[in-house]
């Protein structure tokens, strides 16, 4: 699936010279052999003596540790991403709990803020309402033609930030950066797209030096029209390629996942991806509070993509466990910016997405008193909201709660509920807590607890790697269950005693492996694999995880 991306160039088609020092899939810098500089052309191009990729990766990691800050290291990365692909995604992978943070979450966000003032070179595509009618047209201007994975986003709902329309593209380029360096997807497979359809951030619209469309986002049938051309184009230009959504708004997020996910194999990470990792740190916090899934009482801070697809993951876990669904979806309460979700609210009628969860109980306006009023066991947080977990709601959650579990999930880091520290601080160590981006260790009372990072990062690279592996048509609800029931069972008794819900970065390419193969078993169960199914699934599946070194090239 991967090895034959370097043996399928041929000699002919080889780049040579100062070509192919500017191709970074190809590109190997200093590590060019004596052989190859002669027979490429490319002796006097290089300083002349020849480095390994071990010292060329001790050399950049060097120089990135040396940048004064998180987004001077965003930009070495990216600028190393696009000089020697090998190079960049054997720094990652060998560091990946140093680099993550910088590839993506906390990092990501502010890069996507200044997208447009760091912008050095172009990645991926950029379609805008300029190029309805030729999409296929545009997509075909990409250089690879075999595309297997594509991250979308159309910048509406970036992380906790909000709608940033063209800068958005960060996202796309830095979930399938985490697609190769944590599941071996191979980079010439991966297609960053943003789809610019507008910003109704007024910043934006004003700013002189903003890089998309200076008007209104489009909505309704204009917006509808674009994305079903987008959707054909990519079944036409692109018919083995798995579609990622990614940071769509509430009001497209639900609706484009529901109308392509039979159409297109896609998903949705926001929705489901968030859902399977949080649900697999539920279960691992069972571990440590000695409790069943179907004791739960779940509530969420935010009744969004996130929330919700963390609940309806939740009622299918439940009833694999016994409950009925009804039993189940009334474990799960939301509050919203609105306050309690409940049958009858006064104001304006809830949407559609929310109204499973609208149970027939009396309403309260406020966090705190819906803590008081269900007493929780779980408290999960993904508004976007930051500090929302406030002192008194902790410590009321530890009253009645021997492990009190805090999900505050929120990214970037500047958006989270509350701080690791907090959470402890408040509980006196007995809380269990993740969330979505990384807080350094506390050291409380003398004891230290790592916290664990419930990001998706655990679960959609995995995903995608068994779906493509198995040629599956669909991505359903059973294999993000699957997925997040893998990731629990990676977690193991030494990370429960940091306090941590989640297995250590260090592993990512092991759980990876771990749930394409759970994903691409569940894809054989429901007659949705196309390819044969190998003597030995995970053997097979390794054998194409991509590796970053480098090829011979004569």
């Amino acid at each position: 699936m991967h090895s034959e991306k370097i043996s399928a160039i041929g000699a002919s088609a080889m780049p040579r010279g100062h070509a192919l020092l500017t191709n970074p899939a190809l590109n190997k810098g200093t590590a060019y052999t004596e052989r190859e500089r002669d027979a490429l052309g490319l002796r006097g191009l290089l300083p002349p003596r020849v480095f390994t990729l071990e010292e060329q990766k001790q050399r950049a990691l060097g120089n990135l540790r040396r940048k004064p800050n998180p987004l001077e290291k965003y930009i070495f990365l990216t600028t190393l991403q696009a000089r020697n692909e090998t190079l960049f995604y054997r720094l990652v992978q060998d560091n990946i709990e140093e680099t993550m943070p910088l590839v993506y979450t906390p990092t990501v966000g502010q890069a996507c803020i200044e997208y447009g003032s760091i912008f050095r070179r172009p990645r991926g595509l950029f379609i805008s309402l300029r190029e309805k009618g030729r999409i296929a047209e545009i997509l075909r201007h990409w250089p690879v033609a075999d595309v297997r994975m594509i991250v979308v986003t159309d910048g509406e709902r970036i992380l906790g930030l909000g709608d940033l329309g063209a800068l958005g593209m960060g996202i796309p380029v830095g979930k399938l950066s985490l697609y190769t360096a944590c599941a071996g997807v191979h980079p010439s497979y991966c297609l960053p797209i943003t789809l610019d359809v507008g910003t109704d951030n007024e910043t934006l619209l004003k700013d002189p030096f903003y890089i998309g469309l200076r008007q209104k986002r489009a909505r309704s049938a204009e917006y509808d029209e674009f994305l079903r051309e987008f959707v054909e184009a990519v079944k036409t230009v692109y018919p083995k390629a798995l579609l990622q959504w990614e940071d769509f708004g509430n009001t497209n997020a639900f609706r484009l996942l529901e109308e392509n996910r039979k159409k297109l194999l896609s998903f949705n990470d926001d929705i489901q991806g968030t859902a399977a990792v949080a649900i697999a740190g539920l279960i691992g916090s069972l571990r440590l509070t000695g409790q069943k899934l179907a004791d739960q009482r779940i509530l969420f801070l935010g009744a969004g993509e996130a929330g919700t697809g963390i609940a309806d993951l939740f009622v299918a876990a439940a009833q694999k466990a016994g409950l009925s669904e009804a039993d189940a979806r009334a474990r799960c309460c939301f509050v919203d910016s609105q306050g309690l979700v409940v049958k009858n609210r006064p104001g304006r009628p809830l949407a559609h997405h929310k109204i499973p969860y609208a149970h027939d109980r009396a309403f309260v306006a406020t966090l705190a008193e819906a803590v008081d009023a269900l007493k929780p066991t779980a408290l999960i947080g993904v508004s976007g909201t930051p500090r929302t977990f406030t002192e008194q709601i902790v410590r009321r959650m530890a009253e009645f709660n021997a492990n009190p579990v805090i999900f505050a999930l929120s990214n970037p880091t500047s958006k989270a509920e509350c701080t690791a520290e907090e959470a402890y601080k408040w509980t006196d160590g007995r809380a269990i807590f993740a969330s979505g981006s990384p807080f350094d260790p506390v050291t409380l009372n003398g004891k230290t607890y790592t916290p664990g990072q419930g990001n998706n990062v655990y679960i959609f690279p995995g995903v995608g790697l068994g779906a493509l592996a198995c040629g599956a048509r669909e991505v359903t609800d059973r294999m993000f269950l699957a997925a997040a029931e893998t990731l629990a069972g990676q977690v193991a008794k030494a990370d429960l005693d940091l306090g941590r819900v989640y297995p250590a970065l260090t592993k990512i390419r092991e759980v990876s492996l771990k749930i394409a193969v759970a994903v691409a078993e569940e894809a054989y169960r429901e007659n949705l694999a196309t390819a044969p199914r190998p003597a030995d699934l995970e053997a097979d599946i390794a054998a194409k995880m991509y590796e970053p070194v480098y090829h011979d090239l004569v």
